[in-house]
Protein backbone atom coordinates (compact mmCIF):
# COMPACT_ATOMS: atom_id res chain seq x y z
CA UNK A 1 0.00 0.00 0.00
CA UNK A 2 2.20 2.83 -0.96
CA UNK A 3 1.06 6.39 -1.67
CA UNK A 4 -2.59 5.52 -0.32
CA UNK A 5 -3.29 2.77 -3.25
CA UNK A 6 -4.72 -0.55 -2.80
CA UNK A 7 -2.72 -3.42 -4.58
CA UNK A 8 -4.76 -6.52 -5.91
CA UNK A 9 -3.03 -9.59 -6.54
CA UNK A 10 -2.69 -9.86 -10.50
CA UNK A 11 -4.41 -13.44 -12.37
CA UNK A 12 -1.69 -15.24 -14.03
CA UNK A 13 -1.66 -14.59 -18.06
CA UNK A 14 -2.54 -18.07 -18.46
CA UNK A 15 -5.45 -18.31 -16.20
CA UNK A 16 -8.68 -19.05 -17.87
CA UNK A 17 -11.02 -15.68 -16.95
CA UNK A 18 -14.47 -17.91 -15.82
CA UNK A 19 -15.98 -16.72 -13.06
CA UNK A 20 -15.48 -18.91 -9.76
CA UNK A 21 -18.42 -21.38 -10.68
CA UNK A 22 -16.66 -22.97 -13.41
CA UNK A 23 -14.28 -25.37 -13.63
CA UNK A 24 -11.56 -22.80 -14.46
CA UNK A 25 -12.47 -20.82 -11.56
CA UNK A 26 -12.17 -23.47 -9.30
CA UNK A 27 -8.70 -24.76 -10.46
CA UNK A 28 -7.71 -20.63 -9.82
CA UNK A 29 -9.16 -20.73 -6.23
CA UNK A 30 -7.22 -23.92 -5.86
CA UNK A 31 -3.75 -22.84 -7.10
CA UNK A 32 -4.15 -19.37 -5.47
CA UNK A 33 -5.44 -20.45 -2.08
CA UNK A 34 -3.18 -18.25 0.15
CA UNK A 35 -3.36 -15.25 -2.38
CA UNK A 36 -6.76 -15.24 -1.92
CA UNK A 37 -7.84 -14.63 1.53
CA UNK A 38 -5.06 -12.23 1.77
CA UNK A 39 -6.83 -10.18 -0.81
CA UNK A 40 -10.03 -11.19 1.41
CA UNK A 41 -8.43 -9.48 4.08
CA UNK A 42 -7.18 -6.66 2.30
CA UNK A 43 -10.75 -5.73 1.13
CA UNK A 44 -12.53 -5.98 4.80
CA UNK A 45 -9.70 -3.91 5.97
CA UNK A 46 -9.94 -1.04 3.25
CA UNK A 47 -13.65 -1.27 4.24
CA UNK A 48 -13.00 -0.86 8.34
CA UNK A 49 -10.64 2.14 6.98
CA UNK A 50 -13.18 3.74 5.20
CA UNK A 51 -15.95 3.56 7.87
CA UNK A 52 -13.16 4.62 10.37
CA UNK A 53 -12.73 7.73 7.80
CA UNK A 54 -16.18 8.44 7.42
CA UNK A 55 -17.00 8.28 11.05
CA UNK A 56 -14.22 11.07 11.52
CA UNK A 57 -15.21 12.95 8.97
CA UNK A 58 -18.71 13.02 10.59
CA UNK A 59 -16.80 14.15 14.16
CA UNK A 60 -14.78 16.83 12.30
CA UNK A 61 -17.97 18.32 10.67
CA UNK A 62 -19.98 18.38 13.93
CA UNK A 63 -16.60 19.64 15.56
CA UNK A 64 -16.81 22.62 13.11
CA UNK A 65 -20.20 23.39 13.54
CA UNK A 66 -20.01 23.51 16.85
CA UNK A 67 -16.88 25.80 17.58
CA UNK A 68 -18.73 28.05 14.77
CA UNK A 69 -22.02 28.19 16.87
CA UNK A 70 -19.42 29.10 19.75
CA UNK A 71 -18.15 31.94 17.79
CA UNK A 72 -20.91 32.74 16.71
CA UNK A 73 -22.64 33.56 20.43
CA UNK A 74 -19.52 34.97 21.56
CA UNK A 75 -20.01 37.41 18.85
CA UNK A 76 -23.67 37.70 19.87
CA UNK A 77 -23.07 37.90 23.90
CA UNK A 78 -20.12 41.29 22.64
CA UNK A 79 -22.95 42.78 20.77
CA UNK A 80 -25.00 42.38 23.71
CA UNK A 81 -22.15 43.99 25.86
CA UNK A 82 -21.84 46.90 23.27
CA UNK A 83 -25.21 47.57 23.43
CA UNK A 84 -25.06 47.81 27.20
CA UNK A 85 -22.31 49.83 27.70
CA UNK A 86 -23.85 52.31 25.31
CA UNK A 87 -27.16 52.37 26.94
CA UNK A 88 -25.20 53.32 30.25
CA UNK A 89 -22.98 56.01 28.75
CA UNK A 90 -26.12 57.85 27.17
CA UNK A 91 -27.83 57.44 30.79
CA UNK A 92 -24.44 58.77 32.07
CA UNK A 93 -24.72 61.85 29.93
CA UNK A 94 -28.40 62.09 29.27
CA UNK A 95 -29.06 65.26 31.23
CA UNK A 96 -25.26 66.49 30.74
CA UNK A 97 -24.42 69.45 27.82
CA UNK A 98 -21.25 71.72 27.49
CA UNK A 99 -22.59 74.31 29.16
CA UNK A 100 -23.20 72.06 32.32
CA UNK A 101 -19.82 70.86 31.92
CA UNK A 102 -18.45 74.41 32.12
CA UNK A 103 -20.22 74.67 35.02
CA UNK A 104 -18.76 72.14 36.87
CA UNK A 105 -14.99 73.03 35.41
CA UNK A 106 -15.40 76.17 36.75
CA UNK A 107 -16.49 75.01 40.14
CA UNK A 108 -13.84 72.83 40.25
CA UNK A 109 -11.56 75.80 39.51
CA UNK A 110 -13.23 77.72 42.02
CA UNK A 111 -12.80 74.85 45.00
CA UNK A 112 -8.72 74.28 43.96
CA UNK A 113 -8.38 78.42 44.72
CA UNK A 114 -10.00 77.90 48.02
CA UNK A 115 -7.84 74.95 48.74
CA UNK A 116 -5.04 76.65 47.73
CA UNK A 117 -5.19 79.98 49.83
CA UNK A 118 -6.27 77.44 52.89
CA UNK A 119 -3.21 75.80 52.17
CA UNK A 120 -1.55 79.40 51.97
CA UNK A 121 -2.64 80.76 55.00
CA UNK A 122 -1.53 77.24 57.22
CA UNK A 123 1.41 77.58 56.29
CA UNK A 124 2.37 80.90 56.49
CA UNK A 125 0.47 81.88 59.88
CA UNK A 126 -0.07 85.33 60.45
CA UNK A 127 1.69 87.24 62.68
CA UNK A 128 4.73 85.27 62.79
CA UNK A 129 7.31 86.71 60.24
CA UNK A 130 5.65 88.21 57.23
CA UNK A 131 4.60 91.55 58.95
CA UNK A 132 8.27 91.98 60.81
CA UNK A 133 10.50 94.35 59.47
CA UNK A 134 14.21 93.48 59.91
CA UNK A 135 15.18 96.88 60.01
CA UNK A 136 12.99 98.08 62.46
CA UNK A 137 14.02 94.80 64.37
CA UNK A 138 17.83 96.19 64.52
CA UNK A 139 17.06 99.33 65.39
CA UNK A 140 14.86 98.79 68.39
CA UNK A 141 17.91 96.30 69.33
CA UNK A 142 20.20 99.15 68.85
CA UNK A 143 18.07 101.35 71.22
CA UNK A 144 17.73 98.82 73.86
CA UNK A 145 21.56 98.53 73.65
CA UNK A 146 21.98 102.25 73.92
CA UNK A 147 19.29 102.55 76.88
CA UNK A 148 21.55 99.69 78.88
CA UNK A 149 24.67 101.55 78.55
CA UNK A 150 23.34 104.78 79.55
CA UNK A 151 21.88 102.99 82.60
CA UNK A 152 25.35 101.07 83.33
CA UNK A 153 27.14 104.53 82.88
CA UNK A 154 24.85 106.50 85.24
CA UNK A 155 24.71 103.63 88.14
CA UNK A 156 28.37 102.39 87.77
CA UNK A 157 29.26 102.48 91.15
CA UNK A 158 25.38 101.27 93.22
CA UNK A 159 25.41 97.79 92.16
CA UNK A 160 21.84 97.45 94.43
CA UNK A 161 19.77 98.85 92.09
CA UNK A 162 19.01 96.23 88.77
CA UNK A 163 18.64 97.65 85.38
CA UNK A 164 15.21 98.32 84.05
CA UNK A 165 13.71 95.45 82.14
CA UNK A 166 15.42 92.28 83.88
CA UNK A 167 14.75 89.13 85.62
CA UNK A 168 14.27 89.44 89.04
CA UNK A 169 17.09 88.83 91.86
CA UNK A 170 18.27 85.43 92.34
CA UNK A 171 19.21 84.95 96.57
CA UNK A 172 22.25 84.52 96.55
CA UNK A 173 22.02 81.54 100.02
CA UNK A 174 23.32 78.44 99.17
CA UNK A 175 21.31 75.51 99.59
CA UNK A 176 22.54 72.69 101.66
CA UNK A 177 24.47 69.93 99.46
CA UNK A 178 23.74 67.23 101.35
CA UNK A 179 20.14 66.10 102.81
CA UNK A 180 19.43 67.37 106.29
CA UNK A 181 20.33 65.88 109.11
CA UNK A 182 17.65 63.80 111.22
CA UNK A 183 16.65 65.32 114.77
CA UNK A 184 16.41 63.17 117.35
CA UNK A 185 13.97 62.72 119.61
CA UNK A 186 14.11 65.59 122.18
CA UNK A 187 14.85 68.08 119.18
CA UNK A 188 11.19 66.88 117.92
CA UNK A 189 9.79 67.24 121.55
CA UNK A 190 11.55 70.89 122.39
CA UNK A 191 9.76 72.26 118.69
CA UNK A 192 6.28 70.55 119.75
CA UNK A 193 6.71 72.66 122.97
CA UNK A 194 7.77 75.87 121.08
CA UNK A 195 4.97 75.27 118.78
CA UNK A 196 2.47 74.96 121.71
CA UNK A 197 3.65 78.31 123.44
CA UNK A 198 3.07 80.20 120.34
Amino acid sequence: MAGGELRYPRKREGANREGPGGEAGASACDVHGVAGSAALQVLQRKERLKQQLAQTDGTLFTLEFQHETIENAASAEMLRTVELAIHGVRKVYQDMDIDKVDEQMANITEQQEVAQQISEAISHPVGFGDDVDEHELSEELKELEQEELAWELLHAGNKEEEPPGKLAHVPSTQLPAGPAPEADEDDEALMQLAEGVS
